[in-house]
């Protein structure tokens, strides 16, 4: 042991344990062999991979507990030679402090007291109107109705994905199942990996899932390349096909995100049939079980098939907004081809997000992700309190010279269908096989 807490181990020691098999990080100028953790990691294994080799000690700090400090210990294997931190690292450490001191990261149940009564009054509207009223149109508005339970329901699964809620682990994963699993039919095991990969790895082409939509959509012509996804394991093939998808992306954006939650659910039932390891697997498959059981009775309730294609693709659209709302928070940001750097981690959350400008009266509306730039730097902070703590992080941002972009919703779908469209001219440019006309011209001309 004494020998341990003497041994002194250089950056370039510590970036050759960077794979699966042989895996170092480094936090607070110590050094932890977590090769064994890598798969029992809650957080799942791939953040871990990401940022192997590194000192991580931002990136712990904001998704943490202080709990996870005493798992720690036992991997504990030396001290990183010169260990050094930067002024902007030193500055989030103070702020973050700070904010705790404050009791900013507490969370209260009565924060979801409105937003519950109004999913369970909302749902039951919906039911009600499935099992006792007739008319098409009456049933497409149920359909409406179960797209908003599922927009709050999924925003609440999300606060319970990177926070407590009560304070009590079975409570707590209980409520994730419920409003992940149990109401949207979206496999919370699903949503870690992908989500907890995104935040690690905000906006990196080749890493950040939230990116990887070819053959639908590039938001870079650094996918004309055929990148290879490290979060897929697999080459995303930049085809004839996905050529002539994108040159057409910035017209075909809404209506993809209207049908869009058909891949959610195609990526939790492919995850759960795979052989990755998903954190209590049984309970989450237990859960979509149940989605499906209740929906699919419900949707069977209606009349006749119009009338349930009609209330399932009204529920879709509506849905449709919560992917809108989460592609305008990066899809126009910077973005960059390569893994992670934990040095510059703090500068790319800043770079790679964007906040939507709106009154508190809007706050349902967003679910508190209008903050995307306060949420990327303090993942854990309960959303009631990204308002608050706005001020703080804008001039945290200015103190270090790093981007801090609030505009309009309007200004934000601007954004991003430029940004979209811009990679469609490159896309149609390149192609030989999609030929262009007048109509294309006049439209990309003007349009």
């Amino acid at each position: 042991m004494e020998e341990i807490r003497s041994r002194r181990i250089s950056t370039e020691e510590l970036k050759a344990h960077d794979k699966e098999g042989d895996l170092w990080v480094s936090i607070h100028g110590k050094v932890y062999d977590v090769t064994e953790w890598l798969p029992k990691h809650p957080g799942g294994d791939l953040p871990l991979l990401n940022l192997a080799g590194q000192d991580v000690t931002d990136v712990f700090i904001a998704y943490h507990p202080g709990s996870a400090w005493k798992t720690l210990d036992q991997f504990f294997i030396g001290f990183l030679d010169n260990y050094q931190v930067s002024e902007i690292s030193k500055d989030y450490r103070r702020l973050l402090g700070d904010l705790k001191k404050a009791g900013m990261f507490k969370n209260y149940l009565s924060n979801y007291v409105l937003t519950v009564l109004f999913m369970v009054a909302t749902l039951g509207a919906c039911i009600g109107g499935v099992l006792f009223y007739e008319g098409f149109w009456v049933h497409v508005g149920c359909g409406i109705l179960m797209g908003l339970v599922w927009i709050q329901s999924a925003f609440i699964g999300h606060d319970s994905g990177h926070s407590e809620l009560v304070g009590h682990k079975k409570i707590d994963r209980f409520i994730q199942f419920l409003a992940g699993n149990g109401l949207t039919g979206i496999s919370m095991g699903w949503w870690k990996r992908s989500h907890n990969v995104h935040h690690v790895s905000c906006n990196s082409l080749d890493f950040d899932p939230d990116l990887q939509y070819v053959p639908f959509f590039a938001v870079s012509s650094g996918y004309f390349g055929s990148l290879h996804s490290y979060y897929y394991d697999r080459k995303l093939n930049f085809d004839g096909l996905a050529r002539f998808l994108v040159s057409y992306q910035h017209w075909s954006f809404y209506p993809v995100m209207a049908v869009a939650r058909v891949n959610l659910f195609f990526q939790s039932i492919a995850l759960l049939l795979s052989g990755n390891r998903v954190p209590n697997k049984g309970l989450d498959i237990v859960g979509l079980l149940f989605f499906w059981t209740w929906f699919s009775l419900l949707v069977s309730c209606l009349p006749s098939w119009p009338e349930r294609i009609g209330f399932v693709l009204s529920s879709f659209a509506v849905t449709g907004i919560q992917h809108v709302q989460f592609c305008l928070n990066h899809f126009s940001k910077e973005h960059y081809v390569g893994r992670p750097c934990s040095t510059s981690w703090l500068e790319d959350q800043a770079r790679g997000t964007l906040d939507i400008q709106c009154g508190p009266w809007m706050d349902w509306f967003h679910g508190g992700l209008q903050f995307q730039v306060e949420h990327h730097l303090f993942p854990r902070l309960p959303r009631y309190n990204l308002r608050k703590i706005s001020p703080l992080v804008k001039s945290f941002c200015a103190r270090h010279r790093l981007p801090y972009t609030m505009v309009t919703f309007w200004e934000a779908n601007v954004r991003t269908i430029a940004t979209l469209r811009a990679a469609a001219l490159e896309a149609q440019d390149a192609s030989n096989t999609t030929p262009k006309n007048l109509l294309w011209e006049a439209v990309n001309a003007h349009g």
